[in-house]
């Protein structure tokens, strides 16, 4: 899959994942094991492109005497997961397109 590609809807994912609740980078990956293969390596670059984008906060809470961080969906993340529903539209159309003309179909 084309990096870029694969970027973006691991954000989108990631920001998916918070509107269920808050999280910390480790649930974070477990959670979204069932749907993509995604590490703690992948994951943390992407929550700090998030958090600079403000499509998530940051914040801390003790857990076992140290601080653990967690990350809370703000709107301009849920505004960004509808504009990416509305943006597979296109993609769908796109890739219906391209999969009629590799099969040897018409477009028309």
């Amino acid at each position: 899959m084309d990096i870029q590609l694969k970027r973006g809807l691991l954000e989108v994912c990631v920001l998916a994942e918070l509107v269920k609740a808050d999280s910390y980078g480790y649930q974070i990956v477990k959670d979204l094991s069932t749907v993509v293969d995604i590490s703690e390596s992948t994951l943390y670059p992407i929550l700090k492109r998030l958090e600079a984008s403000e499509c998530l906060r940051v914040f801390s809470v003790e857990h076992n005497g140290r601080l653990r961080r967690y990350y809370r969906i703000t709107e301009v993340g849920r505004k960004r997961i509808k504009e990416f529903l509305n943006e597979w539209e296109e993609v769908t159309s796109v890739y219906n397109y391209i999969n009629a003309i590799n099969k040897g179909g018409e477009t028309r």
